[in-house]
């Protein structure tokens, strides 16, 4: 068998892929891809088959379970989406909080208002909002915030 991990056709990440593929004896899979709400998201999973499965075998598997495989992944993927982001610097209470008044359309000083605060706190909660979503404008954190399910969170 041709060693695909190292034809001059393939990208790098390509041949990374085919040599774990070989690695762990993977020569039969599904990849599913899914819609985002983003053109900056991707959701991608891969179905593999058990080792010495034939891609004949995993195409029978499909037609006969393929729906049902496809709802199933269909409703995970759902669920992944809301996930609250938990990386390394995922947003304090407070700093979520602020930032859902301001894309609620509130100004600093009706934010302070509602929080019984000062503007100056509001502010250092944004800029603080700002530095944990590595960003530099308040309109990119929220944004960056709500793509990360870190605003407008359901308590449950």
């Amino acid at each position: 068998m041709e060693d695909l991990a190292k034809a001059e056709f393939l990208t790098d990440n390509e041949k990374r892929v085919v040599k774990f593929n070989q690695e762990n004896d993977v020569c039969a899979c599904y990849t599913v891809s899914f819609r985002s709400v983003s053109h900056r998201t991707k959701g991608v999973i891969a179905l593999t088959a058990k080792a010495g499965m034939s891609h004949n075998e995993v195409e029978a598997v499909w037609a006969e379970h393929g729906n049902e495989l496809m709802a199933v992944l269909n409703v995970m993927q759902m669920k992944l989406h809301t996930l609250r982001y938990s990386g390394a610097r995922p947003l304090t209470k407070r700093q979520s909080e602020v930032l859902q008044w301001v894309g609620d359309g509130k100004t600093i000083q009706d934010i302070a208002i509602l929080l019984d605060l000062i503007p100056a706190t509001v502010e250092k909660y944004l800029r603080l909002a700002r530095e944990a979503l590595d960003v530099d404008t308040t309109a990119q954190a929220l944004l960056k915030a709500a793509f990360s399910n870190q605003t407008f969170i359901l308590d449950v």
